[in-house]
């Protein structure tokens, strides 16, 4: 659907009047404005949004950036975008075509999605009363269809000529952003500078997505740090796409440019539902023989030493759709791996351990970032699957302590509160609090171990060096001792004691998997009634 704007006629109209500027002046286009079958007024808006979009392909073309409505194109199914407001905050007869964003429609895999970018080349993309007038009025549309939120972002933050009027307008859109959080889902896509009080809004949403280029989220901007410090900083070291996505973990996804970074947003939304109230797409999948001899490959990919590390990458690309996984938050805290696929069709949330990078060892960040992509998949009802082989928390300084105690109870606290279906397969070790946090029936619908499983309150090491001193001294051996440890922590002893509900071949993980969702896929929790609990942040 198109507006009268983009309609044919008035874009020939458009063009012949520009080309009758060009030729011969403002005087002579004048009188071939009049001569077309238009009414002025359309005609005058069709060439004044015209020149916007010229204007508009100057300034960002030069910087390596995309206009607004390349941006568009780019992230919309072709030909759906339906905009709203369009002229909204411009002066048609003073010649301003509109303000600094463009709100409107569309659909992503012809699924609907509410949409706003935000123009640099319109007074540096700021914020003034229009601007956010015209945001809230597209997040008030969106919930009322519940529909997701996509916000592509280019700003030199609040429009400082409008003093605190600018500052209310982003009050209304943290309000508005907080109303639809976990009820639509949210994606930001940071394609330029975003700073001062405007980074708190993509901060809200569910996904942050950057570019390697041209991308900055700060606060406070490289020069405000050197008045303040003394110190200098560069932008990118301050804010830029890969210190938020490997550093701080601000952002979750980093695009090499910004075609990148739109197909991964689609590709996100793919996996989510609409709202809350909906349930994940279904895809079309027939197992094929290509599936068993994919499974057939678990068996080897694991190795026999307990201590040998593997990229559980190749275990997760094993048990789902053809081997396809998004992962999200891919360069942060990467003892922990999360991310998106499907099982059977269904789109699902992963959780897995890293046993290459620090032998899967969860930390602050490795804990914050499993705890809020579970409540993610959890506000969508995407079930979430936890491939566990960790050897317990990491062990802090003394002036770390509080921050992993913190991390440990965001994880405990996200996994006990998610009444999606969980899933839990234990493929190597599960120590002390990270299996109770992760693996337990306390917190999985239902939980399958690996015959190589260790589930203990301490790893072998530990346990003989901390209770068998006097076994050792008497002559006993450490590996013997160990090995003795091992058996009475193994996969077995664990279904004795109802701990796990079947041991299974690797081989058989995807099958094991697919059962448990589809009895699961009624499963309808309901939590305590009460306001929210008290998530210790």
């Amino acid at each position: 659907m198109t507006d009268i704007i983009a309609s044919p006629a008035v874009k020939e109209a458009v063009k012949v009047v520009m080309e009758q500027q060009e030729r011969l002046g403002d005087e002579a286009a004048a009188e071939a404005r009049e001569s077309q079958p238009i009414r002025t007024s359309v005609l005058r808006a069709a060439q004044l949004a015209a020149e916007a979009e010229d204007h508009a392909r100057g300034r960002q073309h030069v910087k390596g950036k995309l206009t607004a409505r390349e941006r568009l194109d780019l992230l919309l199914d072709a030909g759906s975008f339906e905009e709203i407001g369009r002229f909204r905050g411009g002066d048609i007869n003073g010649g301003r075509a509109g303000s600094a964003v463009i709100t409107g429609f569309g659909e992503v895999f012809g699924r609907k999605v509410a949409v706003y970018a935000q123009d640099f080349s319109v007074k540096g993309g700021t914020l003034g009363v229009a601007e956010g007038r015209k945001i809230c009025h597209l997040m008030d549309k969106a919930l009322d269809l519940k529909v997701p939120i996509i916000a592509l972002i280019d700003s030199g933050g609040a429009r400082i000529q409008e003093g605190v009027a600018a500052l209310t307008e982003y009050g209304h859109l943290f309000r508005k952003t907080c109303d639809a959080s976990g009820f639509v889902p949210q994606l930001s896509l940071i394609l330029g500078p975003c700073a001062g009080g405007a980074v708190y809004c993509p901060a809200l949403t569910d996904l942050i997505i950057m570019t390697r280029e041209n991308s900055n989220m700060f606060v406070t901007g490289p020069d405000v740090v050197k008045a303040a410090t003394g110190e200098v900083i560069s932008m990118d070291d301050l804010g830029g796409g890969y210190v938020h996505n490997a550093t701080s973990g601000v952002a979750h996804y980093l695009g090499e440019d910004e075609a990148d970074a739109i197909d991964y947003a689609r590709t996100v939304l793919a996996y989510l539902p609409s709202n809350s109230d909906q349930q994940p797409p279904v895809y079309a999948y027939a197992a094929t023989r290509a599936d068993r001899d994919v499974a057939k490959r678990l068996a080897t990919i694991v190795p026999d030493n307990d201590r040998q590390p593997y990229d559980v990458l190749d275990v997760i690309r094993c048990i789902v759709d053809y081997g396809e996984f998004v992962q999200v938050h891919e360069l942060f805290a990467t003892s922990a791996v999360v991310g998106f696929a499907c099982i059977d069709g269904r789109p699902i949330g992963v959780v897995a351990n890293q046993p290459n990078v620090r032998a899967g060892i969860l930390d602050v960040d490795a804990s914050e970032k499993v705890a809020r992509f579970v409540r993610l998949c959890d506000c969508y009802q995407l079930p979430v699957v936890t491939l566990v082989n960790t050897d317990g928390m990491a062990v802090p300084a003394v002036c770390q302590q509080g921050n992993l105690l913190r991390g440990a109870a965001e994880l405990c606290y996200a996994y006990s509160e998610a009444t999606a279906a969980k899933v839990a397969v234990i493929t190597g070790d599960a120590v002390g609090a990270a299996y109770v946090a992760m693996g337990g029936k306390n917190v999985a619908d239902m939980a399958y171990a690996w015959p190589n499983a260790m589930i203990a309150p301490l790893t072998k090491e530990a346990a003989v060096q901390t209770f068998e001193g006097e076994k050792l001294q008497a002559g006993e051996t450490r590996e013997g001792l160990e090995d003795a440890y091992a058996k009475r922590s193994g996969a077995l002893f664990a279904a004795q004691n109802g701990m796990v509900d079947h041991v299974i071949e690797p081989r058989e993980t995807r099958k094991y998997v697919i059962y448990a969702l589809e009895m699961l896929a009624s499963k309808h929790d309901v939590n305590l009634p009460k306001k929210h609990g008290n998530l210790p942040l």
